[in-house]
């Protein structure tokens, strides 16, 4: 069974640890003395929660929280506010910073982890979300196509999904190809949010699929920018040699071996301007025939759904 991990937070090491100690046994505890080093930590091991001081030198409690939520995929962690002092003043600005609750120093070791119990559940409840990119899953998808339909607006559905990315995984290991899966969240959602605005829609539905709902009138805006800046973004996730070759060598799916280009997208729109949508199924089924079709050209694609043509409205990466 998965061990769920804190991050705790002081610049005071007996505090750290106490806490180790108190911790330790039902969690996996990542110290850290700073919000600097705190942050670096987290976008390398995820912790479940977060247990902060609110006075460190440098960036306190507070900046550090205020900081840690402004980044789409880690503003969901819980977190809790270590202080010494009983200053209501405090406490309630660090409310107000995020957190999302507070124990006073000296604090009793059962009571810290009753709270951090607590905080833990109640998240697990309310999180629908892709455990990896902490985007909403599958659930809450289906929820928000289903209110699309029964809105009777136009809306328009974009299903993207990684193209050669199992030979990526093999190559370079699943903890990279995790890495990538949350790089490209973070570019779908600067992408997305930028021309749709934060109204706009993003989940993932697992492994490298992912899903936007926007107007109909800017998706193909949208799509256009992702399959632009796809190219570039791509290429980080390569070594120098794998970058100037411009492909790397493995093995398909029936074991043989064979030359990938680098990772590109593929994108399938579908949209209720042109036909009617009556049910999710639906919408699936034809994205799924739409990202197929884009797959055959082996490079960054978006293709739009025009009743029973298929029309190549692409955007190339350089």
């Amino acid at each position: 069974m998965r061990q769920e991990k804190v991050l705790i937070v002081d610049d005071d090491p007996d505090i750290l640890d106490v806490l180790d100690l108190t911790l330790s046994q039902y969690f996996t505890v990542l110290p850290a003395q700073s919000g600097e080093e705190a942050l670096k930590l987290i976008k390398a091991k995820v912790p479940d929660l977060i247990l902060c001081d609110y006075v460190m030198p440098g960036m306190s409690g507070k900046d550090f929280c205020v900081e840690l939520k402004k980044d789409v995929l880690l503003q969901h962690i819980p977190f809790i506010v270590l202080t010494g002092r009983s200053d209501v003043k405090d406490m309630v600005k660090a409310i107000e910073a995020g957190a999302d609750d507070y124990i006073v120093k000296p604090f009793e070791p059962e009571a810290l982890l009753a709270k951090i119990r607590m905080i833990l559940r109640r998240t697990s409840r309310s999180l629908d979300a892709n455990p990896l990119t902490h985007l909403p899953g599958n659930t809450s998808i289906m929820e928000e196509l289903d209110k699309c339909i029964r809105s009777g607006k136009i809306f328009a559905v974009a299903y993207a999904d990684l193209d050669k990315f199992k030979m990526y995984n093999d190559r370079y290991g699943f903890e990279r190809g995790d890495d990538v899966i949350r790089e490209v969240a973070r570019f779908l959602i600067k992408n997305v949010r930028e021309i749709a605005g934060d109204q706009a829609f993003i989940g993932h539905i697992g492994g490298d699929d992912f899903v936007f709902i926007a107007d109909n009138n800017v998706i193909d805006k949208i799509c256009e920018k992702i399959v632009s800046g796809f190219g570039n973004l791509s290429k980080q996730f390569y070594n120098k040699e794998d970058q100037r070759a411009g492909y790397i060598i493995g093995k398909d799916r029936q074991g043989k071996e064979t030359k990938s280009e680098l990772l590109s997208v593929s994108i399938g729109v579908v949209s209720n301007s042109n036909q009617p949508i009556t049910h999710v199924a639906q919408i699936a089924q034809i994205s799924a025939e739409l990202k197929k079709y884009a797959k055959n050209f082996n490079k960054s694609k978006f293709v739009r759904d025009q009743r029973k043509e298929i029309r190549d409205n692409s955007s190339e990466h350089p």
